[in-house]
Order: C-alpha cells, then structure tokens, then sequence
C-alpha cells in the first residue's frame, strides 16, 4: 500500500485534520502529514494548536514524485483551505493524481474551495460544509448533504462532527471493510 498524504496549512481544522490521522494509523494504513510550507514544518490549526507535520511541502514533492500516493487527503478550516487552494503546486499534483485514476479525499471547506479544482466534476455527487457548495454545483457537481459521499475516485465528508466516517471511508476504501470495522469497533462506534 502507498502513503496517504493528508495537508496542513495555517487554519487547518483540527478534528478533519488530526481524526482521519488517527484512524489511518489505527487501520495501519501508512500516512504523512504534510506542511505546504517550503521551510517549515509546525502549521497552527484553526484553534491554535501547533502540530508539526512530518513533510515540508518540498519533501513531499520529491517523494510523491518517487513513489505515488494511495490517497491526497484536504482537511477543512478557514483559512486553511483557502490556503490549501492557493497552493498552485499542490493543486496541479492533486488534479495530475485524480486524472491519473487516483484517489482525492476532502472534507468540510475543502470540497468547495481545493476538490472543485478538479477536472469533470460535471455529475459527480459530493457533500461538504453547508454554505461552500456553490462552486462544485456551478461546476456540474450534484450537492447532497450526507455525512461522507463516494463518487468514484472522490470522497467527501461534510464537517468537523463528522470527520470520524471521513476517516472511516477512506479508512474502508483503501484497507477494506474488514479492516474498517475492526477500527470502527475498537472506538466503540
């Protein structure tokens, strides 16, 4: 299995962020935070709690480029999505891995401000946080507001109370089912 890749800018959401971390690692799957910062690793959340990420976005670069991904994860938070959809790099990374049949998943803010970047949304169902849908939806993407939507290659989760099943579906899409539950059943969900 390759790394899922999850991305941390200044005013990330913490729940979306450090959730899906945690329930990765506890589904063994191997994952890397990710400063998209060229010189520093420390990236302070929405609620200003420092978490320093294992990759600077340079180091990601070089190892994405050697190795692949097995998923690209955006958490939520203003202003880190915004952050994280400003990023061109990282944008045009995202875009190369989800044409190349790659898996891109994203939460809260993020499906409206980084995923609406992708090609072919026309059709593609997605949820997010209510209020950020507007840009996917002019897109051709069809809104619902589930907790977590698959479509494909794209996974969305709609908000911070919810980042638990975000972690979970991606957690069962790429370990499988079995290995979910187990994790599922190990948090008494």
């Amino acid at each position: 299995m390759k790394t899922a890749y999850i991305f941390l800018a200044d005013g990330f959401e913490d729940m979306e962020a450090l959730c899906t971390v945690d329930i990765l690692r506890r589904g063994e799957v191997p994952v890397r935070t990710v400063s998209i910062y060229d010189d520093r690793w420390t990236v302070e959340s929405s609620h200003s709690v420092n978490v320093d990420a294992d990759l600077c976005f340079p180091e990601f670069e070089s190892e994405f480029a050697s190795e692949g991904a097995e998923v690209l994860i955006f958490p939520g938070g203003l202003p880190g999505s915004k952050y994280l959809a400003e990023k061109k790099e990282l944008i045009a990374l995202m875009v190369r891995h989800y044409s190349d049949g790659g898996l891109v998943a994203s939460i809260c803010a993020a499906p409206g401000l980084v995923t609406s970047q992708l090609p072919s949304l026309e059709g593609k169902r997605f949820t997010c946080y209510p209020g950020c849908e507007s840009i996917p939806v002019s897109k051709g993407a069809v809104y619902t507001d589930t907790s977590v939507e698959q479509d494909g290659n794209l996974i969305t989760g709609r908000g911070p109370g919810l980042a638990m099943w975000f972690g979970l579906a991606i957690l069962a899409r790429i370990a499988g089912e079995e290995k979910a539950a187990a994790v599922k059943k190990g948090l008494l969900l």
